[in-house]
This record gives structure tokens, C-alpha cells and sequence, in this order.
């Protein structure tokens, strides 16, 4: 049996997870945090990670192909190769384009901290740009990539609303405003795999910050 290794607060951890869900995988949930992941299975120190009967993997993207071909009932991904590879093209974007520069702002617009006006100044110029090539990626029809639920769902459920908060936070206005962002999650959660995922991740937040303040 599969073994997703983290902590529902987790975004990556949760892109995993909904996959995991969505193609009725069956799972076993371990609650790793970050200062006690086992540094063979994830060299970095990152959740999340998974444990297969082949061995471990981590990376949340590498996770997502590795259960799409292992687990082929249930796809994710289009049966066109052209099709399939733009899903993980847009999957990928959203990893590196949108969440790792926004993730810059958390410090701040979570956890209390600080972030120097100049980092403040060169996410605004980077996630701006990057927001308009997102823009010519995205479909919306009504999923993500198109009309069938992927991958790139299970990517932009863990994402979007992060993104969408931290600049509203630190800037004052949504970074994604000019897109149907706040409809296109108001439908995800309509589904149960969705209600779950975002039932465990509240509860999950709510004792990380807690321990945080021990």
C-alpha cells in the first residue's frame, strides 16, 4: 500500500493527496513535519513524500506521474500525449511560476513575520508577468485545462487560493482577480474528494500553528 508521507497543511502535500483521491487510490496517510522527514526518502527535507513498494519518491510533479501510470483507472491526465503533456506543462507552471515566487510573502501574510520591501517589490514584477502567461494557459471550461478534471485541478486547488490570499495580504489587491478563480474553486468544492482535502488541511493548519507557538 501507498504511504503519503507530511502534513495536510501542506500544499504539495495536498496536490498528492486529492490525486490520490480522485483516482481511488488506496492510501495510508503518515503525518510527517518538516524537522522529522526521513532524509533518505526526501534529501531536502521537504513533504511530502511517498512511500511505494519500489522505494520512495519526492516531488510532488514526479508523485503525480508516478500514480498516473501505476495506477492507470480513473485518469487524470488526457489519453493524447500532446493533450497529456499540457496538462503537466500547466501543472509544472503553477509549481515554479506562481506558488515558489509567492512563497516569498508567506513569512509575512501567514506567519507574522516580516518581508523586506525589496523582496515585496521583485515578487510584484516577477508574479505580474507570470500571472499573464498563466492567463494564456488556463481554460476554465470549466476545469482548469479543459473540460475534463486533471492533474492541473489537483495543482491549482493546492495553489490558487494561497496565491490569491498572500498578495491580497501583502498588496492589497488579488493577483488573480482578473481571472474566474473564485468560481472556478467555489465548484471544486462541491466535490467530496475536494471537501475532504480542504476539511483535513483546516483542521492540519490549526494544530501546525500551535505547535508553532510552543
Amino acid at each position: 500500500m501507498l504511504k503519503l508521507c507530511g502534513f495536510s497543511a501542506s500544499n504539495y502535500y495536498n496536490k498528492v493527496k486529492l490525486a490520490l483521491l480522485e483516482k481511488q487510490v488506496t492510501f495510508e496517510e503518515s503525518l510527517v513535519w518538516t524537522h522529522e522527514t526521513d532524509k533518505q526518502a526526501s534529501p531536502l527535507g521537504k513533504v511530502p513524500y511517498l512511500v511505494t513498494e519500489q522505494g520512495t519518491l519526492c516531488e510532488s510533479e514526479v508523485m503525480l506521474q508516478y500514480i498516473e501510470k501505476a495506477y492507470p483507472e480513473h485518469p487524470l491526465v488526457p489519453s493524447d500525449s500532446f493533450a497529456a503533456a499540457k496538462v503537466h506543462e500547466l501543472s509544472h507552471y503553477m509549481d515554479l511560476h506562481l506558488e515558489l515566487v509567492a512563497r516569498d510573502l508567506y513569512k509575512e501574510a501567514f506567519f507574522g513575520g516580516k518581508v523586506s520591501e525589496r523582496t515585496k517589490e521583485t515578487v510584484a514584477e516577477q508574479l505580474s508577468k507570470n500571472v499573464e502567461g498563466f492567463k494564456a494557459m488556463t481554460k476554465f471550461g470549466p476545469f482548469i485545462a479543459g473540460d475534463q478534471f486533471t492533474f492541473a485541478d489537483c495543482t491549482a486547488l493546492a495553489h490558487l487560493p494561497l496565491v490569491s490570499m498572500a498578495t491580497k495580504v501583502i498588496y492589497g489587491r488579488d493577483f488573480l482577480a482578473a481571472l474566474p478563480v473564485r468560481d472556478y474553486l467555489s465548484m471544486l468544492g462541491e466535490r467530496a474528494t475536494v471537501q475532504q482535502v480542504n476539511a483535513d488541511r483546516k483542521a492540519n493548519t490549526g494544530l501546525m500553528l500551535s505547535n508553532m507557538k510552543k
